[in-house]
């Protein structure tokens, strides 16, 4: 990996429905930096794959789709919960790629070794040097090892399954609670089994639960652990 500056970089990961995005959004805002979301890429990725058509066991087709790809993440310009918009070759794309079957087919997508490959420059060089938010499952472990600030959020999966149960629910989709949460343990399972960049905290990540806590005190909590970091850079 080329040398990068990533010491502004706020790496945070964690399992889906943890309240990554929604903490990541809130500090972004406190702190006036970007938010980027490199889970919209391979949420992306496997949208276009869907509409295609494509084979979603076939590597070289998804890789292919992958590097042909336009993803651009820009500030929110519809104030209907999005942390951002997700534009895929033009289209506003932020709420499809939310879609149900997107979710239970992002993590097979995001196993495959040369469709991460594809999509790593883009985020490491948009970190570089740069203040800066990521949220995924591998940022400090894979995406920007070099991170200066590391936070690993996470939740019961049965509080994630409520989190993101009430999410569908606002958005209009019909799914039971217990569905919602088998399909989430068996996302976590893939995520965390997988051979290619699993998820896990990295060794120097500070860990947080945010079973019962407020979006603002975890907000809170992480703010003042990167603002004394970035005081040592000057």
């Amino acid at each position: 990996m080329p040398h990068l500056d990533h010491r502004k970089v706020i790496a945070i990961d964690g399992p889906a429905a943890a309240g990554k995005t929604t903490v990541a959004r809130e500090l972004a805002d406190s702190l006036g930096i970007l938010l980027f979301d490199t889970g919209a890429l391979y949420r992306c990725i496997t949208l276009k794959a869907i509409r295609k058509g494509a084979d979603l066991e076939d590597e070289k087709a998804l890789a292919k789709i992958a590097r042909k790809a336009k993803i651009k993440l820009k500030p929110a310009s519809v104030e209907d919960g999005r942390a951002a918009d997700v534009l895929l070759d033009g289209e506003d794309v932020t709420w499809s790629i939310r879609q149900p079957e997107v979710d239970a087919n992002v993590s097979k997508v995001a196993a495959y070794a040369t469709v991460r490959e594809a999509l790593l420059s883009v985020q490491r060089e948009n970190a570089d040097g740069s203040a800066v938010v990521m949220v995924g499952r591998d940022i400090g472990t894979v995406v920007t090892p070099n991170a200066g600030t590391k936070i690993y959020l996470d939740a019961t999966a049965e509080e994630r399954a409520r989190r993101r149960y009430q999410d569908m629910r606002r958005q209009g989709e019909s799914m039971d609670y217990i569905s919602v949460l088998d399909e989430l343990r068996e996302r976590d399972f893939k995520d965390s089994t997988r051979l290619v960049a699993p998820l896990k905290a990295a060794d120097d990540a500070i860990r947080i639960k945010t079973d019962g806590l407020a979006v603002d005190e975890i907000v809170g909590q992480i703010e003042r652990i990167v603002l004394e970091r970035w005081a040592k850079l000057s």
